[in-house]
């Protein structure tokens, strides 16, 4: 079995266990997530919005070009990454998810980074970094990387340990000029905690 075809399973049982119905419901498809089954680094954002739900693909859109021009400058691209986010449904008008839906995602989540199983998780915004850190504040703690345990079942017979780099979300720079230095400075760091999980 390929790590590809048990996302493909996990994306499949979203569907069957109706996941969500409203959201489902209004919703144009499930946008599950996209890129390298055997990634080191998976992103993870909030919840599809409107390009995104029209493509089947997780930032597609505005916020998704600045996300590809930041994997730029650091030397990747979508190919070495794997991208989700953790709310697979657009939340209707863009609204943000509410708790409940995020709840209701999470195991789906959590199964997609045990088969990936990533050396650094990168959480963009919020919602995604509280997700993990639920005391994080994200004007305090973006940018600070923390290894951290997550422990899937709750016997705790598969625990994944990952650096967590909580960032702000690329379209809090479209509506404000300075966060974008700081996103990118913050991005600029990926290399180099990949270097040192490798090395240790």
């Amino acid at each position: 079995m390929s790590k590809q075809t048990d996302l493909d399973a996990i994306r499949d049982t979203i569907i069957a266990d109706k996941v969500t119905p409203e959201l489902a419901a209004s919703a144009t498809q499930l946008v599950f997530g996209t890129g390298n089954p055997d990634a080191d680094v998976v992103f993870v954002g909030e919840a599809p919005g409107k390009n995104e739900d029209l493509q089947g693909k997780p930032f597609v859109g505005a916020s998704g070009k600045f996300l590809d021009e930041m994997l730029a400058a650091v030397d990747l691209n979508r190919d070495d990454i794997y991208i989700t986010n953790i709310v697979k449904y657009r939340p209707p008008d863009n609204r943000d998810p509410l708790p409940q839906e995020k709840k209701t995602f999470l195991p789906y989540l959590q199964a997609q980074l045990e088969v990936i199983a990533p050396k650094v998780l990168v959480t963009l915004g919020r919602h995604s970094s509280n997700c993990f850190l639920p005391d994080l504040q994200i004007s305090k703690d973006h940018g600070q990387p923390k290894r951290i345990k997550l422990a899937f079942r709750a016997d705790k017979t598969r625990v994944l340990e990952v650096v967590i780099l909580p960032l702000y979300h690329p379209a809090a720079a479209l509506y404000n000029g300075g966060m974008r230095q700081t996103l990118m400075d913050d991005f600029s760091q990926i290399p180099e905690i990949i270097k040192q999980i490798t090395n240790s």
